[in-house]
C-alpha cells in the first residue's frame, strides 16, 4: 500500500470477537487488525508499530480487549540503551558464540530448530511439528523486510531471533532457540544483540512486543531500559504518571498468568 510523502497511513481495521486469551486463561481477549488484503508498505508498517501494533504472519494486529489492558507495548530507544549487570554477564558469558544477519529463510536445520523449541515449549500446543509453510505462515511475510539473527556454536545453529526492518527502528517478532541452551539465556542475548545492531544501524528504536507487568513470560522485557510504553496512545517512560497508573489498575486486577511466548 503506497502513501503520498507527508499524508498519513490510514489502512482499514477489523475487530475480532471475544476468544479465550493466551496469556490470561480466566480472561477474554479480543484484537484489532488491519486489512489482510492490503500490503503495507516500509512507512506504513512503521506506523503502525509506532501505533502498539505487531506482526504475525501476514497480519498487523493489536489487542483491544473490552475488561483488560494488560497488554502494553514496549520498545527501547537504543541510542539511550544501558545493558545492567545481569545483561553484561549474559554477554560475557555468550562471547563464544557466534552471531550473524541473514535474509529470512527455511531449511531442515532452522525447521528442526524451531521444531526442537516448540516440542519443548508447547508440549501439548498446537505448534510441534510444523513444516515450513507453518514456519513461514507464523514467521514471514511476503511484504516484511524480515531478518534473521542466528546464533552459532561454532558450526551449529543454537539461535535464531526473526525481526523486521522498519523505517526508523526494528521489530522482533519471534526467538527461538535449542532448548539444551536453556541456561545461557539466549533470548536476552539475542534482544542485546539486536539492540547492539540498531544501534550501529542508526536506527532510533527497537521494538520488543508486548509486556505483561507481573507476568512469568513476559515481564522480563522491562529490564531492558529505559524502555518506553504506549499508553493513551503516546509513549511514554516507565515513571510517567499515565503509566503508573496503569501497571497498578493491572495488579489490582490480580494475576492467574499461564505460560506463553517469550515475543509477542
Amino acid at each position: 500500500m503506497n502513501q503520498n510523502e507527508g499524508q498519513p497511513v490510514t489502512l482499514p481495521l477489523y475487530l475480532t470477537p471475544e476468544h479465550p486469551c493466551s496469556y490470561y486463561p480466566e480472561r477474554e481477549a479480543r484484537t484489532v487488525f488491519a486489512d489482510p488484503r492490503l500490503i503495507p508498505d516500509r512507512r506504513a508498517q512503521t506506523e503502525m508499530a509506532e501505533a502498539g501494533f505487531r506482526r504475525s504472519g501476514s497480519y498487523l494486529y493489536r489487542p483491544e480487549c473490552e475488561h483488560c489492558s494488560a497488554c502494553i507495548p514496549l520498545r527501547v530507544p537504543a541510542r539511550g540503551f544501558t545493558p545492567n549487570r545481569s545483561q553484561r554477564r549474559n554477554l560475557r558469558d555468550n562471547a563464544d558464540l557466534n552471531i550473524s544477519w541473514q535474509r529470512s529463510w527455511c531449511d531442515d536445520e532452522l525447521l528442526a530448530l524451531y521444531n526442537r523449541y516448540q516440542h519443548w515449549r508447547h508440549p501439548e500446543g498446537d505448534m510441534v511439528a510444523h513444516g515450513a509453510a507453518h514456519f513461514s505462515d507464523f514467521l514471514l511475510s511476503r511484504w516484511a523486510d524480515s531478518w534473521f539473527l542466528e546464533i552459532q556454536d561454532e558450526e551449529r545453529l543454537v539461535g535464531v531471533l526473526v525481526a523486521d526492518r522498519l523505517e526508523r527502528g526494528i521489530s522482533a517478532v519471534y526467538t527461538f532457540y535449542d532448548p539444551a541452551y536453556e541456561q545461557r539465556g539466549l533470548g536476552s542475548f539475542a534482544i542485546l544483540q539486536l539492540i547492539a545492531h540498531a544501534r550501529s544501524q542508526g536506527l532510533r528504536d527497537v521494538y520488543l512486543g508486548y509486556w505483561l507487568p507481573g507476568h512469568p513470560k513476559m515481564d522480563y522485557k522491562r529490564k531492558f531500559g529505559p524502555a518506553e510504553y504506549f499508553v493513551e496512545g503516546q509513549w511514554r517512560r516507565a515513571e510517567s504518571p499515565q503509566v503508573r497508573e496503569k501497571v497498578a489498575l493491572h495488579e489490582a486486577m490480580g494475576q492467574n498468568p499461564a505460560p506463553s511466548e517469550e515475543t509477542g
